[in-house]
């Protein structure tokens, strides 16, 4: 934590995220879905001027203590910003080589439109359980998904929803997660123990999405479904399309499994993209390049990295599907996320975040006031400081010593945080998540939004049972090993 010189109160803590919320309105009014292009990132960097000017003016914050806080949080978000470009490169190679197109065609012969959402969600969950990732889950099965969905019909923002909703709650129980290891570490509970604790509210959140899921894919309407014979015959007309290719993401998901860093990971997956580009789809890699032979190719191959690329297929529907952005296409979103962590850093480094969650938590004593308050904080958190591991540690750090001197097992806390702090990121239009699943799925956040069911239900799941008491044990003793020893 940050100390300041004299508390800010937190009437003027609530300045700052008032201006946001004005300007990203206007923002939103004016540009539409351009907002991304700019706006949005000078709105959180006036509003970070605004907490800053506060802070430096009327508490005499020293700017160095700003410069700190800057510093830490850009620290935090280094990896990030670069698997964030990998995930560029992976999404156009993976489409150049022919790799997607393979799957959106045989998931089209797989899955029936009958249960399509619902099957969204399932393969999204299990991929995301052994990946440890939402981010590598929807960048890889989740594009190929959202165009599998497309050709059967459906809305971008319901099969957006499914994916996410699936790839949340793998991230949120998968031991190789870094989040579910961050919020347990930092709450100070045993990394299974914690697990196994989530299991009481996610499992009925995700089943009440799965359940969703299910009735709208039923009642799903199959005339359009005709579309898929429209996306076959041009994807095979201009791709190479080949059992083989299957072999790029069943290396990706080795490499996930053994557990090798995301950024090596993801950087061999698009390496192993464009060499398969290079053998299987040489005609379509010519005319990306607008070249013949080695120099078409190797325009084309770097071309599916970093840049935009188009194929004509013959179809307008699929030729939008195939087009992608690379690492290019990032940028926005890489420098919406430095904004956003800017903004944090400013409302941290002054000390309002502090003092909003001091008055929100100062007179809590009761378990559903407390759990109820460390959920909204970790939404809040979100919105604040733009960036999920940030608002995990923030939001234990700020409630650990309440539930401690209210005799309440950490376990409940680190519980609470993943109910809240994680799984709500993606929900923000402004968060890293939020920017970066909307950027690579080509859904606004707005959009995916109220059809991702896990993640508007998980908050209120855990609000819930900690009204009913389920498995909530009070210990007087404060010795929290102790008890989810005996306990377990």
């Amino acid at each position: 934590m940050f100390k300041t010189r004299r508390k800010p109160h937190w009437t003027i803590s609530c300045l700052p995220l008032a201006v946001l919320v004005v300007l990203l309105s206007l923002v939103v009014r004016h540009y539409g879905s351009d907002a991304l292009e700019g706006a949005s990132q000078v709105a959180l960097l006036l509003s970070a001027g605004v907490a800053i000017f506060l802070g430096m003016l009327v508490y005499k914050q020293p700017w160095k203590e700003f410069e700190t806080a800057i510093a830490d949080n850009f620290s935090s978000i280094a990896s990030a910003t670069i698997i964030l470009l990998m995930i560029g490169a992976v999404s156009g190679a993976w489409m150049v080589s022919g790799v997607v197109p393979t799957l959106v065609c045989y998931g089209l012969n797989i899955i029936s439109p009958k249960i399509f959402l619902f099957a969204c969600c399932i393969i999204a969950a299990l991929v995301s359980v052994m990946t440890g990732s939402s981010w590598t889950t929807i960048a890889t099965v989740g594009i190929a998904l959202m165009a599998i969905g497309s050709a059967m019909g459906y809305s971008v923002g319901w099969t957006a929803g499914a994916i996410i909703s699936g790839a949340y709650f793998g991230d949120k129980v998968s031991p190789l997660s870094d989040t579910t290891v961050l919020a347990a570490s930092t709450a100070g509970t045993p990394l299974f123990t914690h697990i196994r604790y989530l299991f009481i509210t996610t499992v009925p959140s995700i089943s009440i999405a799965l359940v969703v899921f299910l009735v709208v894919s039923l009642c799903h309407s199959t005339e359009e479904a005709a579309l898929a014979e429209e996306y076959t015959t041009a994807l095979h007309s201009s791709f190479n399309i080949q059992p083989i290719l299957l072999l790029v993401p069943i290396f990706t998901f080795y490499l996930i499994y053994k557990r090798i860093p995301a950024v090596l990971t993801l950087m061999l997956a698009a390496l192993l993209g464009g060499v398969f580009a290079v053998i299987f789809q040489t005609d379509t890699l010519m005319q990306i390049g607008e070249g013949e032979g080695f120099a078409g190719c190797f325009k084309g191959m770097m071309n599916s990295w970093f840049g935009t690329t188009s194929v004509q297929t013959g179809s307008d529907a699929v030729n939008e599907l195939v087009r992608t952005r690379g690492m290019r296409g990032m940028l926005n979103t890489a420098f919406l996320i430095i904004c956003a962590v800017t903004f944090g850093a400013a409302m941290t480094g002054s000390g309002m975040i502090q003092s909003l969650t001091e008055t929100l938590t100062k007179h809590i004593r009761r378990r559903v006031s407390m759990v109820g308050a460390t959920v909204v904080s970790g939404f809040f958190a979100n919105v604040l400081t733009g960036d999920q591991y940030l608002s995990i540690i923030l939001t234990n750090s700020l409630f650990k010593k309440l539930y401690d001197d209210n005799g309440y097992e950490s376990r409940l806390l680190s519980r609470s945080v993943e109910d809240s702090a994680t799984v709500t990121s993606v929900l923000v239009p402004w968060n890293s998540c939020g920017m970066t699943q909307s950027t690579v799925l080509g859904v606004a956040t707005l959009t995916y939004l109220p059809y991702c069911i896990f993640n508007i239900v998980s908050p209120l799941m855990s609000i819930l049972i900690a009204a009913i008491g389920f498995r909530i044990v009070r210990n007087v003793e404060k010795n929290v090993e102790k008890t989810e020893a005996v306990i377990s």
